[in-house]
């Protein structure tokens, strides 16, 4: 997941199943500006495996939102 920072400001993304339920919170920092990657490695939060399915990634930075549709094929 490759993401760019104009300014310093808090940046989240987060991992949810299609239920809504948070699965992985990849970043939750402030950071200054510059471009990033962070690569899920299909685990929750506990670093248990989930199933092969189609998850939504949320991209916050500061009062910016981005929602997209992932699928994880295992």
């Amino acid at each position: 997941i490759h993401y760019a920072l104009k300014e310093r400001t808090r940046a989240t993304i987060v991992i949810y199943n299609l239920l809504g339920q948070r699965v992985r919170t990849l970043v939750n920092a402030v950071e200054g500006p510059g471009y990033r990657e962070v690569i899920w490695d299909g685990r929750n939060d506990a670093g248990v495996p989930v199933s092969s399915g189609i998850y939504i990634c949320r991209f916050t930075a500061g009062k910016f939102t981005a929602v997209r549709k992932m699928a994880l094929i295992r």
